[in-house]
C-alpha cells in the first residue's frame, strides 16, 4: 500500500498569519486553486486513490474531494486539527507558545500533545493493519500539524513532550509526502 498525506489548501486564516484550528475557514480562491493543481499532478503521475481519508474540517474535505476527484471521502475525527482552545483565530505573532504549543497557563482548552499523538498514532496504526497487504493507494487529507505528526511516525521520530518539535515535519497548504508500506 501507498500512503499520501495533503496537508489541506490555503485559508484567508493561513494567509492573514492566525493560528487557525477547529474554528477555522473554508478554503480561498487560491486554496482551490492549490488543490486542483494537485489533482492535475497525480493525474499526470498516474496517482488514482482507492480510499479518501479527511479530517472533519470543511477546508480538509474541499481539498479531500477536488485534489482526489471523488465525493467518497471517508471523514475520521481522529484526522481533526490539534484543539488550539483559546488561542485558536490569534495571530501567530502574539500566541504565546511553549514547546510547539500554546501556553496552558495562558490558553484555556488546549488539547495535551499525549492525547493529539494517541489519536493519530491510533488512526495510523488501524489504516495500516487494514490495508497492509493490499497495492491500495490511500489519501488522507489533514492539516499542518497532522501531517508532521504522521511524518514523525514513519520516520520513527519520537515525539514525547511539547519540545519534539514534530511541526519542522509539516507539509505546506496542498504539499503532499508519500509513505510505502
Amino acid at each position: 500500500m501507498t500512503i499520501y498525506v495533503v496537508r489541506h489548501g490555503q485559508t484567508d486564516i493561513n494567509l492573514e498569519g492566525k493560528a487557525q484550528g477547529r474554528g477555522g475557514l473554508p478554503l480561498n480562491k487560491n486554496g482551490i486553486t492549490q488543490a486542483k493543481e494537485l489533482n492535475k499532478t497525480f493525474k499526470e503521475e498516474n496517482i488514482s486513490f482507492d480510499y479518501v481519508y479527511s479530517s472533519p474540517q470543511e477546508r480538509a474535505i474541499q481539498t479531500a474531494k477536488l485534489c482526489s476527484g471523488k465525493e467518497d471521502i471517508i471523514i475520521d475525527e481522529r484526522l481533526n486539527v490539534y484543539d488550539l482552545g483559546s488561542a485558536d483565530g490569534l495571530p501567530l505573532s502574539e500566541i504565546k507558545i511553549t514547546g510547539t504549543v500554546p501556553d496552558m497557563t495562558v490558553y484555556s482548552g488546549v488539547e495535551e500533545l499525549s492525547h493529539y499523538k494517541s489519536r493519530i498514532h491510533s488512526f495510523i496504526k488501524e489504516l495500516i493493519e487494514k490495508y497492509r497487504d493490499t497495492n491500495y493507494n490511500i489519501l488522507i487529507v489533514g492539516h499542518k500539524d497532522s501531517s508532521g505528526m504522521l511524518d514523525a511516525y514513519f520516520r520513527n521520530i519520537p515525539i514525547e513532550t511539547i519540545y519534539d518539535d514534530y511541526l519542522k515535519l509539516s507539509a505546506s497548504n496542498c504539499e503532499y509526502k508519500k509513505y510505502i508500506i
